[in-house]
């Protein structure tokens, strides 16, 4: 499969934004909204007017701010709350969307403050059409809200499935397919006849997508491909695959109406319920029949009496029983599980590494010295391993760069308060959602000397450079009782992708290039356009030949 400008590389965000919306439909809604606000009376004051909320724009009875979201729907909502911060000088910042106060965190002491003396109270996750549909009706571990279903799933997950020892015996298949993805990439500059382009979007995103179908299933294509194939790129299926787990992700909690009117839900007036659909049937398509073979396969096993090692994340949510013996998990929550590992690893990485390079190419002396550094610490006559990653502190400090600029996501998953709390001296309402704005920690003036600037020595201050970041002056990897429960997988996975790149190619813009322009796209944080760039193999032929 050829990687070039005309290759049809995954869009990084298969946005519901640009679904069909029925305009008379939603003039309607809004009409009807606006006689609720015109209707509204209060007979009395609330005690949320009575108390000191965040401060916001102030909204209309009944819906709130959602007039606003509704009249930015061709510029994406993050961008209009970043601009407000901007203009009220403010870190935290209240917005009323229908019944629900959706409060906005963009400093460090703030984060710290929600996620580590209130994480307790804003434990738990909101109830949208999507996250329901997305869990099979929040069975597994990720958009559950807190109760005993979540806990449950916590636990499989970071005890069994995340387990360290599995993680370790799962080593030689992440570094199988580093190398399948260093042979890919070499194959397209052996075969070229002109100019060797690689599309590094195409490229990072099916690495991860590789990687995790390979850690999940233990098979990397959903058919069988031939022996000759070694090297080739994804089938259909396969970039069908990655393509809905990033509508996925984009489309979990994306302010849609009916994540704040929930009666709006069934009338599909945004075109957010048809996409979110077509989602789980391209997912049930592919994962149902590997799942429903593999839990046929333990019974057999169980009814005979036999047992054999687990091989992958899907025989440990199978094989795990309860203490009477019979399987712990239902089908439901091991789909569930299933497509929530899936979806978490494919976005963070690739989008980290297609940046980080884009910007080492505009700034040749960084990409020098993460060259000199591999070339110190593991030579040209090896190909890094994940045994190297602790002692690759330049690269480590390219990546954080990365995450801290340019976060895939501009804020984390939403967090709910279970009760009525406080941040920073401001109230906030039970039911509540709390939002930690990505790009307001990682970008804040205050915090970052030059924020737009890409600058990994800024991370070099300590003896082993980590890609979390607990002071929570930009989010890596989330924190706190929801925080992300596969940091070592998500560091490995990026770092070696990233590595594995730096390391065997030099990377150059094309020649009809003049000037590398990063844009991030008008509706999400990516790049606007694919980063594609030339590729020329600088080790040895035989390390590529023999992975």
């Amino acid at each position: 499969m050829a990687l070039g400008p005309g290759h049809a590389s995954l869009p990084p965000t298969t946005t519901i934004d640009n679904a069909l919306v029925s305009s008379s439909s939603m003039l309607a809604v809004v009409c009807s909204l606006l006689a609720l606000a015109l209707l509204y009376r209060t007979k009395a004051p609330s005690r949320i007017n009575r108390v000191r909320l965040p401060p916001g724009p102030v909204g209309l009875p009944i819906i709130g701010c959602m007039h606003h979201v509704l009249a930015r729907r061709k510029q994406p909502v993050f961008r209009w709350i970043h601009g407000l911060l901007k203009e009220m000088h403010t870190s935290i910042i209240c917005l009323r969307l229908g019944a629900v106060h959706v409060i906005v965190v963009a400093c460090p002491e703030m984060a710290r403050e929600a996620l580590r003396k209130k994480d307790a109270i804003l434990a738990s996750r909101p109830t949208t059409f999507s996250s329901e549909s997305f869990s099979f009706g929040y069975k597994g571990s990720v958009l559950s809200p807190h109760g005993e279903q979540w806990k449950k799933m916590r636990r499989v997950l970071t005890s069994e499935v995340l387990s360290p020892a599995l993680e370790h015996q799962l080593q030689g298949r992440r570094t199988k397919e580093a190398d399948h993805i260093v042979r890919f990439v070499y194959n397209q500059c052996s075969t070229a006849t002109d100019i060797v382009t690689v599309d590094v979007r195409h490229v990072a995103q099916h690495f991860c997508g590789n990687l995790i179908r390979s850690l999940m299933f233990s098979k990397r294509n959903f058919f069988e491909q031939s022996p000759g194939s070694a090297g080739a790129g994804p089938g259909p299926d396969e970039v069908e695959h990655v393509s809905a787990l990033f509508t996925l992700v984009n489309s979990a909690f994306s302010f849609r109406m009916s994540e704040y009117f929930p009666w709006l839900i069934g009338l599909d007036l945004e075109g957010h319920e048809k996409v979110v659909r077509d989602v789980m049937s391209t997912l049930n398509r592919l994962h149902d029949p590997i799942i429903e073979e593999r839990i046929h396969e333990w019974s057999a096993l169980r009814r005979h009496g036999d047992k054999r090692e687990v091989r992958d994340f899907l025989d440990v949510l199978v094989s795990i029983q309860d203490s009477e013996g019979r399987p712990l998990l239902s089908l439901e929550e091991i789909k569930a599980q299933t497509a929530e590992i899936m979806f978490a690893i494919v976005d963070n990485p690739s989008n980290a590494i297609e940046w980080a390079l884009a910007e080492m190419i505009t700034k040749p002396e960084v990409m020098k010295k993460a060259i000199n550094e591999l070339d110190t610490i593991v030579g040209k006559e090896r190909l890094v391993q994940e045994s190297d990653i602790p002692h690759l502190n330049y690269l480590k400090a390219c990546i954080r760069e990365s995450f801290r600029m340019h976060p895939y996501h501009a804020f984390n998953p939403p967090h709910v308060a279970m009760e009525d709390t406080t941040i920073g001296g401001y109230f906030v309402p039970k039911g509540s959602l709390v939002l930690l704005s990505r790009v307001g920690l990682g970008r804040n003036p205050d915090i970052w000397e030059d924020p737009l600037e890409f600058r990994p020595e800024r991370h070099l201050n300590t003896s082993c450079v980590r890609l979390t970041e607990p002071d929570l002056t930009f989010i890596s990897f989330s924190t706190g009782r929801r925080g992300c429960p596969g940091v070592s997988l998500g560091t490995s996975t990026t770092m070696m992708l990233f590595a594995r790149l730096v390391q065997g190619f030099t990377w150059t813009k094309l020649p009809t290039v003049h000037k590398m322009e990063l844009k991030e796209s008008a509706t999400n944080l990516a790049l606007a356009e694919p980063l594609v760039l030339q590729a020329e193999p600088r080790l040895p032929a035989h390390l590529y030949e023999s992975t």
